[in-house]
């Protein structure tokens, strides 16, 4: 798993999601964030590596300008055709 999927928190900093390998191969990562993020948040996909530190996590923020990949899905299931 290289990517991860982050989004702004209401309560501020950034939420960070892991797909599983076994979602990946089966949904892909836009799915699975359409799915995950919540209901009308922007979201964007990103390299694990480019995440900051994770002693300083508490502190962790993003421009919502940046999170241009999607917004959350209305519902939080896969499609019924897996993704495909």
């Amino acid at each position: 798993m290289n990517q991860c999927i982050i989004y702004k928190k209401d309560e501020g900093g950034i939420a960070v999601i892991y797909p599983t390998e076994e979602a990946l191969s089966v949904y892909g990562i836009q799915a699975i964030a359409l799915k995950d993020v919540p209901e009308g948040k922007s979201f964007k996909i990103i390299d694990i590596q480019d995440l900051p530190d994770r002693s300083t996590r508490n502190y962790w923020d993003v421009d919502v300008n940046l999170l241009t990949d999607g917004i959350g899905a209305e519902s939080n299931n896969f499609p019924e055709n897996g993704g495909l």
